[in-house]
């Protein structure tokens, strides 16, 4: 690049945007957030009853301990970040990006019905899907690609067990198209540390590698074997426990392949490694770029060249049953994050993927996503456009030291596969399920349309069940599974009651004064399924009690109304059981509810003594 010429016509290599404003400095910084700190009431009024930075206050953690700063400089960027197309590829495995072709929009087909499977295959297509995710009998693969063209949509198979004949039923196709070997592009999708992960069978590798070993010398751009870190995602997993998991997958096929004859080369080219995208969009952007850096670091040790290949999934376990239109919001964010972070393939599931077989509307959407993103907002017209985000590249360092720890556990141990069968990785993963499940409970991590902002008069999705998927292995959690049983609960008695299970609002003084408090605990009862029946500005509250017909009441007010009125209401209404809305220990009270209490706990509580089964 050529440098400006300046006033003087001294060379200007760097544009200053602020040069024109007064320097701003941290410690000024600081001084504006305490002062919003201290009206909040989470700073002293007096400095000198706190030691530290002020920002301190604000600073969260991730379920890996990393903290996440209010405030990034380029102090905080970790050195050179490389180049993309270059190692470590932190930066995208190409350098020129997406910029030309954008990603592969990779949909995923399942079913034992070959001809629905490919009509909705074809529809996709037709719809701009680059490539096909399938799971369905190797028996039936020739008739669910029906009319599709090989040669321009790659297949990547899913076959589980049945990896060796859904790749046997491929290459039929292959010949049988007339599709040379050399041009041939697939993924046969053989994972068998992913299948012992999600069933619990004993890891045999050697089918695989033999496999492999066979493909590589005959169909140059087909993958034989995919890194799969979705079971150990589903599992509850942190996102360094996910890439340490994954890494070690893929160093124990790298193990494998050399050991069936491969050179390292060859058989780093026989691997694609599958992640998920998550709501969270820095976190997944950090995630994908930490794990090409960790690859990286792999391929320095073992003497190949060749990147991380990468297919992105939008998490399943983010998806709601409840409320599933806002599944459409999480995948389109975590669409966003999965491009930004240098994706090559990207699965965007439909929004009822949680409630059973999607319909051509859902599939639509899923695909649309991708096109807003890629043509309307041109997301794939910058090669790594999160590059040089201070708090990108810090998180993404952050991010691959905590999981190349996770990795280097896993090794110290003997191996993902000894890790899997002595029970250990589990037990981590469980320990961060219950770490998640715990914030979950206290809605620190909301669910919106679930724990927050239910919706009880909402028109359940209906769609076909879909085949239960493996398990005996590591457990599938979704987030959302503990509130949505209780809607499950709710729903069952509306059925056999006609009614919803209520608790009375006793709404204290003015509309005013009540209905923040009011409007907490409602928004909670119905996270639950339990109708919060808001009588507003009463004189009569015993009265409006007793013709609700609920057996429960919550005082809805202010703290000073508490004080003056609380003990009285309690004995006024005569309810079985008296919540109140806030913190404060009252005669006839006797629990409360408050932002941050156990929701879950809470509500359990409530269905026992409403008498809604579970």
């Amino acid at each position: 690049m050529t440098d400006v010429a300046g006033p003087e016509s001294a060379p200007i290599s760097e544009l200053d945007l602020a040069a024109e404003f007064p320097q701003a400095t941290r410690e000024q910084w600081q001084e504006l957030v305490a002062g919003v700190l201290r009206k909040s009431g989470k700073l002293p009024e007096d400095s000198a009853d706190f030691a530290g930075a002020p920002e301190s206050k604000l600073v969260t953690r991730t379920y890996d301990g990393i903290e996440i700063q209010p405030l990034y400089t380029a102090e905080d960027v970790p050195g050179d970040i490389g180049f993309p197309g270059l190692p470590p590829y932190v930066r995208g495995s190409r350098p020129d990006g997406q910029v030309a072709t954008g990603w592969d929009v990779r949909a995923r087909f399942t079913g034992d019905d070959a001809r629905a499977v490919n009509q909705a295959i074809l529809a996709d297509l037709e719809g701009g899907v680059t490539s096909i995710w399938l799971s369905v009998p190797p028996a039936s693969l020739a008739d669910a690609l029906n009319e599709v063209y090989l040669d321009l949509a790659p297949v990547v198979l899913d076959a589980g067990p049945s990896y060796e004949a859904a790749a046997e039923a491929l290459f039929e196709l292959f010949d049988e198209r007339e599709i040379p070997a050399s041009e041939a592009v697939a993924v046969l999708g053989a994972d068998p540390i992913g299948l012992a992960a999600r069933s619990g069978s004993a890891v045999a590798l050697e089918p695989a590698a033999a496999l492999a070993a066979r493909v590589a010398g005959k169909y140059p751009k087909v993958r034989t074997i995919v890194a799969d870190g979705l079971p150990f995602h589903e599992a509850g997993g942190s996102d360094a426990q996910e890439l340490g998991a994954l890494v070690a997958a893929g160093v124990t096929y790298l193990r494998s392949l050399t050991a069936a004859g491969l050179d390292v080369e060859a058989a780093a080219g026989q691997l694609e490694f599958r992640l998920a995208a998550t709501a969270d969009q820095f976190s997944t952007i950090a995630k994908l770029r930490a794990a090409r850096r960790l690859w990286a670091r792999v391929a320095e040790v073992c003497g190949f060249t060749s990147p991380m290949r990468q297919h992105a999934v939008t998490s399943p376990a983010m998806l709601t049953r409840r409320d599933p239109w806002v599944n459409m919001l999480r995948t389109t964010v975590a669409c966003f994050g999965a491009g930004v972070g240098g994706a090559d393939a990207v699965t965007v599931l439909p929004f009822d993927a949680a409630i059973g077989r999607p319909d051509p509307f859902s599939a639509r959407i899923a695909r649309n996503t991708h096109a807003v993103l890629l043509e309307e907002s041109k997301l794939a017209g910058v090669a790594d456009p999160a590059g040089g985000s201070w708090y990108v590249e810090k998180l993404t360092d952050d991010l691959a030291h905590a999981a190349w720890a996770e990795f280097t556990a896993i090794e110290g141990a003997g191996g993902l596969v000894a890790e899997l069968a002595s029970g250990a990785l589990a037990g981590r993963l469980a320990s961060t399920w219950e770490k998640r499940s715990q914030r979950i409970a206290t809605r620190r991590d909301p669910l919106t349309g679930v724990s927050e902002f239910p919706n009880l008069a909402e028109k359940p999705v209906v769609r076909t069940p879909l085949e239960s998927p493996v398990d005996g292995g590591l457990p599938r959690h979704r987030y959302a599974e503990g509130f949505e049983a209780l809607r499950d609960a709710s729903d069952a008695y509306l059925a056999s009651h006609g009614e919803r299970p209520k608790v009375f609002l006793a709404t204290l003084g003015p509309v005013a004064a009540h209905t923040a408090r009011a409007g907490f605990a409602a928004n909670l009862f119905q996270a639950g399924g339990i109708e919060a029946v808001n009588p507003g500005a009463t004189g009569d509250l015993p009265g409006a009690f007793r013709a609700s017909g609920a057996k429960i009441a919550c005082l809805c007010g202010t703290d000073d109304a508490y004080a003056a009125q609380a003990a009285e209401v309690a004995e006024s209404l005569g309810a079985e059981y008296v919540l109140l809305a806030g913190k404060g220990s009252y005669d006839g009270v006797d629990a409360n509810v408050f932002a941050g209490c156990d929701a879950l706990e809470v509500l359990d509580g409530l269905h026992a003594k409403l008498g809604v089964a579970r």
